[in-house]
This record gives structure tokens, C-alpha cells and sequence, in this order.
């Protein structure tokens, strides 16, 4: 296969051949200036960058302006101590790599401070060939921790936040909308149908919020049933109802400083609507069965797979209390709206069930003829019904490939098969009787051209169809001067 350049933009952070790469810094901590010295000339020479700092807060000074590969820090410090010095160094940078220095008489406390999270201790006089093999591996763990940082805030930033995966245009929609409002106490509506991932979503509102550090707490207003309902949102005193044997804290109560999560609100009775209403209003609510006023500061995320336009006009739900949770409204797609997100949530979900699987039954990959039928089905149960299937058909492969005949019954019967074999024997059809024979290139362009149709120009779903890579169906398009737009 002709292998193809790759060009790289002026904007890359790829280190290129003619860059020269830098050396690995190190910030030395030790109140010896004769030390410092010595240690600078031998580590210099072992290829490493050295920062001298004569005191602890010298150290934190230098930390919070550079950052370092790996810290050398001598524990007998002026000032403040090395234990000290060490714990505000991990506060300031937590995954940078400390190697302490002390002399025997302080064993005890190098012990100590690598429970704190010390890489590693010597003692003086120093093996200097053991410590700068010692430097080398921790500034190793600190790059690959910081690529593996940097790889988590990549696909974050490409397909979603943690579980939300996609890339299609409807959910960078809804990433967009996560970013705006989770910075803010705004109350959010997510609508949408079952299994599209609004719980997903509101906790990725609550992690990227600065309650992120309080509590999430989901509740199904669907699954309680309503007689028990308001004591489970507000909680109730001993003695309340027969049963009540103690108080219990309800729900606002247990999320007090973070977010709590009303899932299928429109299914709340007229009753609990006005209860809800006033403490969305007055941030405060009495326990069933108790007289004093308990306050809370709780944001609320609420959800629904109802029309609450429509339940509000036919009465059935509050309009003052729609106009209170719908402050920003977030609609979360279908599946069969963003068909395209099918091959990456298909990857996302193998490699997680590949996790639970023993090593004989994990899937590999996955045939174009299955793919396609994921592709075509409709998925009325969205996201959690692909989840489902994907699970139930990995039981069903015996090779490692996850293929057509694997799949659910229904699922194989949505797929086009028919539609296909036609298509095929038309094309030998009008092969068979034409008078002139096209060439390689028109044949390949009219498929291109089909397979855009048949998926309503969803360029993955039509290099999917066709058995080949996104990158190169997007090549041959160029190629043969066609768009993804509709013609």
C-alpha cells in the first residue's frame, strides 16, 4: 500500500526533528550552598537542567513560576521544615516527583514523608549514580502521567465529558451547552427521550461546576411512588407516620451545597409541584411531620422525556414551576439523529464489556455487514437499548468478530440486506448489457455518489457501507470533486 505524507500544522505541539528537545528540569532544595554546588556540576553533566533553592519558601517561590521534571529535597531545612516544605510543594503541583535527602539519624521522618508521597529517599553522602537513575524514572512517571492527562482532556475535549460520547454536530451542541451553564448556578431542563443520557449529562454539568466537590444526588420521581415521595425529598421527624421510627434526612437536605438531580419530573402530582415550587423559591422547606424551617443552597438539575409545553397547557403540570426549572433548556438528540456517533459508541462500549470478558469471549473487531445494521436500525430506546444489544451480542461471537448472524433478530431484519442484493444485481444488470465498459474510476464515483444517498449524506455511515475508512472516503470525495451536501 503507497504510503502518504502527512503534513502538520504551524499550530501543532508536535515536537518536530529540527527541534532540539530540552532538558529535563530539576529543582534542588537544600540549605548547603557548597552542596548545591557540587550536586548542580554532577547533575548538569547527567543531562538535567538544575534550579538551586536555599530554603523551602525559595523552593515554593521558583514552583509556582516553572515547572519542574523532579524535585530534590534535603529534609534538615531553615525556616520551615523539609516535611512542611514537601506538603505545600505537593499542594502547589501534586504529580511532581520529590526525592528527599536526609541523614540516618532521620530515617523516621523520610519514612513519614513518603507516605505523604515522597517518590523516593537517600541518605548522605549520596550514591549520586543511584539517585540520578532515581531522577530519570520519576521524571518517566511524570510525562506519562502528564500524557496521560493530556490524552483524558483530548478525548474529553473531542468526543464528550467521561461517559457522553460523541462527535456529531447535535452533541457538540450539547457540549457547547454543558460548558456555558455548568460554571454557573443556573437551573437546567434536559429533555429528551428514554435512554438518551440525561443523567449522563447532569452529572457532567454537577463535575464541571464549582460544587463539584459537594454532592450529586439523583432522584426518580418516576420510581417512588407519590404517597412516598415528599418524604423522600424532604425527609421526616420521628413519630411522622407510622413506620417513621426516627428522623430522616431527605434528599435537599443530603445534597445541601451540591446538585440535586430530578429525573422525570413531569411525572410529579399537583401536590409535590407546589412543595418543590416554594423551595425552589424560598431555598427552604419543613420534614414531613416537623414545624421548623430547614434552608439548603442546592442546585437543580431536572429532566424529562414529556412535552412539559404540552402538560402545561392540558393542565397537568405547574406553568409557574416550568418557567422556574426550565431557566436552561438542553435538548438531548436521539440516536437516529446522530447516527454518525453509532461506530464511536460501539467502540466505547466493546472496550468496556472486553473488561468483564474472559479473554476467549473479548470482541476485536467488528464486521462491516454488523456495523451497517447497527447504522440502519432506528434505536427507539436510544443510547441504553445499543448499550443493551452490544452486551447480549458479544455473548453470541465465538471468533473475536462481532458479526451479522450475532446480532438480535430484529436488528437483522432492519438491516437493508435486501436492498443492497438488489442494488448489486442491478449493477451487473446494467453491466452485463452495456455497450461501452466504464472505467474503474466511474464505477468507484457512482458508488461514492450512492452511498451518500443512501445515507442521507452521513459520510461515516457511507464509508461504513462501503467497507472503507472515513479518511478515505473523505480522499476519494476530494478526488472525484464531491460534497457531503445534499445534491
Amino acid at each position: 500500500m503507497a504510503s502518504h505524507p502527512v503534513s502538520i500544522s504551524p499550530e501543532s505541539d508536535v515536537l518536530t526533528a529540527a527541534q532540539e528537545p530540552l532538558l529535563p528540569r530539576v529543582l534542588l532544595i537544600d540549605d548547603e550552598r557548597d552542596f548545591t554546588a557540587l550536586a548542580e556540576d554532577i547533575l548538569t553533566q547527567g543531562g538535567w537542567q538544575v534550579t538551586r533553592a536555599h530554603s523551602g519558601y525559595e523552593a515554593l517561590q521558583l514552583l509556582s513560576l516553572t515547572r519542574f521534571d523532579a524535585a530534590i529535597l534535603d529534609l534538615n531545612m531553615p525556616l520551615i521544615s523539609g516535611q512542611e516544605t514537601l506538603e505545600r510543594l505537593r499542594r502547589l503541583d501534586p504529580t511532581l516527583p520529590v526525592i528527599i535527602l536526609t541523614a540516618v539519624a532521620d530515617l523516621e521522618t523520610a519514612v513519614s514523608c513518603m507516605q505523604m508521597g515522597a517518590y523516593d529517599y537517600f541518605t548522605k553522602p549520596v550514591d549520586w549514580q543511584r539517585l540520578q537513575l532515581a531522577l530519570r524514572n520519576a521524571s518517566r512517571v511524570r510525562l506519562l502521567e502528564d500524557e496521560v492527562q493530556r490524552l483524558r482532556s483530548a478525548l474529553q475535549q473531542r468526543y464528550g465529558f467521561g461517559d457522553i460520547i460523541g462527535r456529531s454536530g447535535p452533541m457538540r451542541d450539547v457540549f457547547d451547552a454543558v460548558r456555558r451553564v455548568a460554571e454557573t448556578d443556573v437551573t437546567v431542563l434536559l429533555q429528551g427521550e428514554s435512554g438518551t443520557g440525561k443523567e449522563l449529562v447532569a452529572r457532567a454539568i454537577h463535575a464541571s461546576s464549582k460544587r463539584r466537590n459537594k454532592p450529586f444526588v439523583a432522584v426518580n420521581c418516576a420510581a417512588i411512588p407519590e404517597t412516598l415521595l415528599e418524604s423522600e425529598l424532604f425527609g421526616h421527624e420521628k413519630g411522622a407516620f407510622t413506620g417513621a421510627i426516627a428522623r430522616r434526612l431527605g434528599r435537599f437536605e443530603q445534597a445541601n451545597g451540591g446538585t440535586l438531580f430530578l429525573d422525570e419530573i413531569g411525572e410529579m402530582s399537583p401536590a409535590t409541584q407546589v412543595k418543590i415550587l416554594r423551595v425552589l423559591q424560598e431555598r427552604r422547606f419543613e420534614r414531613v411531620g416537623g414545624t421548623r424551617s430547614v434552608e439548603v443552597d442546592v442546585r437543580i438539575i431536572s429532566a424529562t422525556n414529556k412535552d412539559l409545553e404540552e402538560e402545561v397547557r392540558e393542565g397537568r403540570f405547574r406553568q409557574d414551576l416550568y418557567y422556574r426549572i426550565c431557566v436552561y433548556p438542553i435538548h438531548l438528540p436521539p440516536l437516529r439523529e446522530r447516527q454518525g456517533d453509532i461506530p464511536i459508541l460501539v467502540g466505547h462500549f466493546i472496550q468496556r464489556f472486553n473488561e468483564k470478558m474472559p479473554r476467549h469471549r473479548q470482541i476485536r473487531s467488528v464486521a462491516h455487514d454488523a456495523m451497517r445494521a447497527l447504522e440502519a436500525y432506528d434505536w427507539p430506546g436510544n443510547v441504553r437499548e445499543l448499550e443493551n444489544v452490544l452486551e447480549r451480542s458479544m455473548l453470541n461471537a465465538d471468533d473475536g468478530v462481532l458479526r451479522l448472524h450475532n446480532l438480535p433478530p430484529h436488528l437483522q431484519r432492519a438491516f437493508p440486506e435486501g436492498r443492497n442484493s438488489g442494488a448489486a444485481i442491478s449493477w451487473k444488470q446494467a453491466l452485463a448489457h452495456a455497450t461501452e465498459i466504464p472505467t474503474l474510476e466511474e464505477i468507484e464515483r457512482e458508488a461514492l455518489k450512492l452511498a451518500l444517498k443512501l445515507t442521507k449524506n452521513n459520510v461515516t455511515a457511507a464509508a461504513s457501507r462501503l467497507g472503507i475508512g472515513r479518511t478515505t472516503f473523505y480522499r476519494k470525495m476530494r478526488r472525484y470533486g464531491l460534497t457531503d451536501s445534499p445534491q
